[in-house]
């Protein structure tokens, strides 16, 4: 999963396919920064509403304008001491020959003017002003206003160049500083970040009806780069930006100033970054799955997310670098919830390969009990229960069966052991291992019953039951003789769990209460009872049974207390339970 992940990611980065949301965390990473104080050396000179008011506030004549009343505007900021004054009105087509010519006069004289260029001809030639050598001789400049806008209609980048004319705000940077800014992490359409202090209204700004009637201090312009243009929204030069709607373009303009009079300094992070954060994004929910629960593995994987999206919007504010989120992201999303998917399949898997095991032991309700208490994990830890253990094995089988072939053996073998295993899992028994002919099994875990004792003691009357059904088999397809069993049943607290090595487990119960009902299973040898029952099964039998007969108090080996010992009539019919104290009894 970590792989295709990552493939995923290198492949849509490398495609670009999810681009726009790519543009779209940028902007993002603008509104977490907040606004930044702008440059003070960049100011607009708006067409705002004051300046359509009419005079004496705005200007005695409709929009547009005549061109002496730029000339006079360009004079005015000339005289205030106006760095570079960057006009964004596009001067392309001829009007009235004298507001034409007080226009180039003025631009002439002022000799630091930076000029709109919307359409470019061969070799970066454009028609402003006429085209031709006019801009070299009144010492101006042309620069293309046009930004490179994405699918979605936002301004987030300025060209330096575009077909070998430089851009606006390019143009008024060489204006300014007689150099060009660096040519550094310009993208492939040789164009950059714009570094965007703030919402629209973020520049300063001062009406172009102010400056035209001389109501600007000169402190306002003097030294400055002054954009001219329409602010106003009314005059359609508005448009998206990183940091918002309506923003003009004359503001546009002068932040794509400040930008290049910074050196760009908002950078793209390398590819050879990307490609790494895509990979590692990929290969830590993988490892996280590969050790941890699920619940917590998906918790603990969404973390390298948060942690990506938190170092780039610290680097973005602090650095001013662009890192990738968005390809990463997903190639952590796929390598979560793939691996996660991974994860539960498998388990699903591994939970009914031990259900499919467990349930030859016990009855398949028990197991998918046993596995819903076990939560993610099947292996069954220890726990103490108080339950009942049997033991069970049959007499003389070893002996007849050397003198049969082994298929037979073993056919006779299975037939006896379905027929016990059938009565220990129908009374809810747990099968924890076959020894030969000899049965364990246990009753009241791992799942608690508080009739154990009953159902065990049921499982066994049951037992001698079948013994009887299989030993008329036996003797019609066999020829041998009836066979004999011994039982031993005992209650009282075991451990009962997994125990082995990772490569092979088993089921088991283990304590005293296990070793001696093993005990009574074998002093059942030589006695008329093939069924003996410890006072401790007894005791906590929740039925009382008429056909229970007290046998003696004997001692078992590896205890020092003697253990009382019950019985029931041989459902053969012709042994019955020894008196206490008589010979056959001891």
């Amino acid at each position: 999963m970590a792989v295709l992940a990552a493939g995923i990611g290198l492949v849509v980065n490398a495609t670009g396919a999810l681009s726009q949301l790519e543009r779209d965390s940028v902007d993002a990473r603008f509104s977490i920064r907040g606004p930044e104080r702008p440059r003070g050396d960049v100011v607009i000179v708006g067409i705002d509403q004051r300046t359509l008011d009419p005079a004496p506030i705005g200007l005695p004549v409709r929009w547009p304008y005549p061109r002496r009343y730029d000339a006079a505007v360009i004079r005015e900021l000339k005289a205030d001491g106006a760095k570079v004054i960057a006009f964004d009105v596009e001067f392309d087509q001829p009007t009235d020959v004298v507001d034409d010519n007080a226009l180039v006069e003025s631009i002439g004289q002022a000799g630091n003017v930076v000029l709109a260029a919307n359409a470019i001809g061969p070799h970066g030639t454009t028609d402003v002003l006429g085209g031709g050598g006019i801009l070299g001789q009144l010492h101006a400049t042309a620069g293309y206003t046009i930004f490179p806008a994405d699918s979605d209609g936002v301004v987030r980048r300025m060209y330096y160049e575009h077909r070998a004319l430089l851009s606006f705000p390019v143009a008024a940077v060489l204006r300014a500083t007689g150099r060009l800014p660096p040519r550094r992490d310009l993208l492939s359409d040789a164009s950059a970040w714009i570094d965007y202090p703030g919402a629209r209204g973020t520049v300063p700004e001062v009406s172009f009806a102010d400056v035209y009637h001389g109501r600007v201090p000169a402190a306002a312009v003097a030294g400055k780069i002054v954009v001219v243009g329409a602010t106003l929204p009314s005059l359609q030069d508005t448009h998206a930006t990183s940091v918002g709607r309506g923003v003009s373009g004359p503001e546009i303009e002068a932040d794509a100033i400040s930008t290049a009079l910074a050196g760009f300094p908002l950078e793209q992070a390398s590819g050879a970054i990307t490609v790494l954060l895509i990979l590692l994004t990929a290969a830590a929910p993988a490892l996280i799955n590969a050790r941890l629960a699920a619940g917590r593995a998906l918790l603990l994987s969404l973390a390298p997310g948060a942690i990506l999206l938190v170092a780039a919007q610290l680097l973005f504010s602090g650095a001013q670098l662009i890192v990738a989120v968005v390809s990463p992201l997903l190639a952590l999303a796929l390598s979560a919830f793939g691996s996660l998917g991974v994860n539960y399949v498998e388990e699903a898997f591994s939970r009914q390969a031990t259900r499919l095991a467990f349930a030859r032991f016990v009855p398949a309700a028990v197991v998918d009990e046993v596995l819903a208490s076990t939560g993610p994990g099947v292996r069954l830890g220890g726990v103490r229960r108080i339950a009942t253990v049997m033991f069970s094995d049959l007499r003389g089988f070893t002996s007849f069966s050397e003198t049969l072939d082994p298929a037979v053996v073993i056919s006779i073998l299975n037939r006896y052991l379905t027929a016990m295993s059938d009565a220990i899992l129908e009374h809810g028994g747990t099968l924890v291992a076959y020894m030969g002919d000899g049965i364990m099994a246990v009753f009241g875990a791992p799942l608690e019953y508080a009739d154990h004792a009953d159902r065990a003691l049921a499982a066994a009357t049951q037992m001698l039951a079948s013994l009887q059904d299989f030993n008329v088999w036996l003797g019609a397809e066999h020829g041998f003789p009836p066979l004999r069993m011994g039982i031993g049943l005992n209650s009282g607290p075991v451990m009962s769990g997994n125990v082995g090595s990772e490569r092979r487990l088993e089921y088991t119960a283990l304590g005293d209460t296990t070793n001696t009902a093993a005990r009574l299973e074998g002093m059942t040898k030589g006695t008329p009872h093939q069924l003996f029952i410890a006072q401790s099964t007894y005791e906590m039998l929740t039925t009382p049974r008429d056909d229970l007969v007290y046998v003696d108090e004997l001692e078992v080996r590896g205890r020092n207390a003697t253990v009382r010992i019950w019985s029931t009539a041989d459902p053969t019919g012709d042994l019955y339970a020894a008196p206490p104290g008589s010979a056959s009894a001891r």
